[in-house]
């Protein structure tokens, strides 16, 4: 079967859906880094990254239905399958960020939160530029090896953001409301876990590189 594999095209119609995942999480990222601004648009880009997760739910179905239908596919279906799932968790981590910022009412948010958000573009840049390389993986190899260590940099600098601005968050929320420190963890925790997602994105292709290269 893998010699027969070897000689069969491959149905090329999953590296673009990969890319329009990503294109959409770049764009969310960039929403949800712009309403921490706490610009006019505020709410308006709070929505936007609800919506971007919408979208990215639906290529993701489109990713697992021709995974079933597919009769030859670029690499292992469980490798697809991998890719496209970490790849919308991390969608939907960024809209439980939106989640905690309306369910406590945040309006105001610290320079780490904005430098986690920060990561959080970069990280979707670096995802973005992978999945487009993705389609000559044996080529770009070497590329998306030093992608995958760049997202991991980026992974590092936000548990860095994030001990920092808890630990200040602390100290100003101790003599005062409680309330306070509850509701910045909360945004917080939310921050790193889309970081995180982002770096299992970045495993995911490492692992595909290990297994095809």
């Amino acid at each position: 079967m893998g010699l027969f594999n070897w000689f069969m095209p491959h149905d090329q119609k999953f590296f673009p859906l990969f890319e329009r995942h990503a294109e959409v999480l770049q764009a969310s990222a960039g929403a949800l880094r712009a309403a921490l601004d706490v610009g006019p648009d505020f709410r308006d880009r709070l929505t936007a990254v609800t919506k971007y997760e919408d979208d990215a739910d639906d290529v993701t179905r489109e990713v697992l239905d021709a995974v079933r239908t597919t009769f030859v596919t670029p690499f292992d279906r469980g490798d697809i399958k991998a890719l496209i799932e970490s790849m919308d968790d991390t969608a939907d981590e960024m809209k439980k960020v939106v989640k905690a910022i309306r369910l406590f009412e945040v309006t105001e948010f610290d320079d780490e939160m904005r430098g986690m958000a920060d990561c959080i573009v970069g990280c979707a840049d670096l995802t973005r530029s992978a999945l487009a390389l993705l389609p000559s993986l044996n080529r770009n190899a070497r590329r998306l090896s030093e992608i995958t260590a760049e997202v991991s940099k980026l992974e590092n600098q936000g548990d860095e953001m994030y001990d920092r601005g808890l630990k200040a968050l602390f100290a100003r929320s101790r003599n005062g409301n409680p309330m306070d420190f509850l509701r910045g963890n909360e945004i917080y925790d939310r921050l790193e876990q889309v970081i995180d997602r982002f770096d299992d994105v970045a495993d995911q292709i490492h692992a595909i590189l290990i297994e095809h290269v």
